[in-house]
């Protein structure tokens, strides 16, 4: 299985729809960068809480600060942490990202890259879940914005 690195949008996305435990199900080691746990864990909701009680998501901080400059001009500082830590040693298998200028980068820099949506309907092949539209439905309802040609792939894809 997998070594992933994780943003803030999946995390809370996943946790506000009960589904946090895939990543654990689905991948061997999960890595958050540590502007990712401070941005998650600054509110006091159920995300925040699923992080901090956690045993499974591993903490990282990227080696090279400098870095970050690189990148900052059009991404959030989870994002540029999440592309470094991917490249550095031992590099990850697969970032799971939300933001579609993130996604850009990451496979500009070759990164694998895969989202919240792709996580779903990883789950259900491999047969974690049964159903991949009432998860989308709750995120929908949660407030998250999915493109409705998106919802109609992933209904397609999932074979609902």
């Amino acid at each position: 299985m997998p070594r992933v690195i994780v943003n803030s949008t999946p995390l809370i996305v996943l946790s506000d729809i009960g589904e946090l435990d895939l990543l654990k199900k689905l991948y061997s080691e999960i890595y958050i960068p540590q502007a990712v746990f401070d941005e998650v864990t600054a509110k006091a909701d159920s995300a925040c809480q699923a992080i901090k009680n956690s045993d499974w998501i591993h903490i990282a901080k990227i080696k090279d600060q400098s870095q970050k400059r690189i990148y900052q001009a059009k991404l959030h500082d989870g994002e540029v942490e999440v592309m470094i830590l991917a490249q550095e040693e031992p590099k990850a298998d697969l970032v799971i990202l939300d933001d579609n200028a993130a996604k850009k980068t990451a496979k500009f820099l070759g990164l694998k890259v895969t989202g919240s949506l792709g996580v779903i309907l990883k789950a259900k092949k491999e047969n974690h879940i049964s159903n991949v539209m009432p998860l989308v439905n709750k995120m929908l309802a949660n407030g998250f914005y999915i493109a409705q040609e998106v919802v109609d792939l992933v209904k397609k894809t999932a074979g609902e």
